[in-house]
């Protein structure tokens, strides 16, 4: 089965506390999310912030807007520095994303690290040549223009 990785990195005018109170905040995922996507939290009394054994639950329209829901449980937090997401149900045979944030000389350096491997063997690898990681990369470049109407562009 293949596996892939995915990175993406974010240089943003702001603090590290400010930055970390927008994305540690599960009811902020749909704000960085594309609409086309359908993204809905499911799950019921959220919190304000993400702890680890977590879980959320949505449903989102990755792909040909067939709605599906995404369980996913947060395994790791250390507050200011990263969180861990892990996909415990859903579109992907496995999915880790770690979110990572540091400060910098005028601001926080966001990185975001996703290792993936898609469903279905040997049509995973040719489904993730023709459009999943074309796909991811769409949502990052989305939340990156989401994150600078938030706090800017560095």
């Amino acid at each position: 089965m293949a596996f892939y990785q995915f990175t993406a990195t974010q240089k943003i005018p702001a603090s590290v506390e400010q930055v970390w109170d927008f994305i540690s905040s599960p009811k902020n995922l749909k704000e960085i999310t594309p609409a086309y996507m359908g993204f809905e939290i499911t799950g019921a009394n959220l919190p304000e912030k993400m702890y680890p054994g977590m879980i959320i639950s949505y449903k989102v329209s990755p792909l040909f807007g067939i709605k599906m829901t995404w369980v996913t449980e947060i395994t790791h937090v250390e507050n200011h520095r990263y969180f861990v997401d892990e996909q415990r149900m859903g579109p992907y045979a496995m999915w880790h994303h770690q979110h990572k944030i540091e400060a910098i000389e005028g601001g926080v350096l966001m990185t975001d690290i996703v290792s993936y491997q898609p469903p279905l063997g040997f049509l995973g690898v040719i489904a993730n040549a023709l459009f999943i990681r074309g796909k991811l990369k769409e949502i990052f470049d989305f939340r990156t223009v989401a994150v600078e109407k938030k706090f800017g562009k560095f």
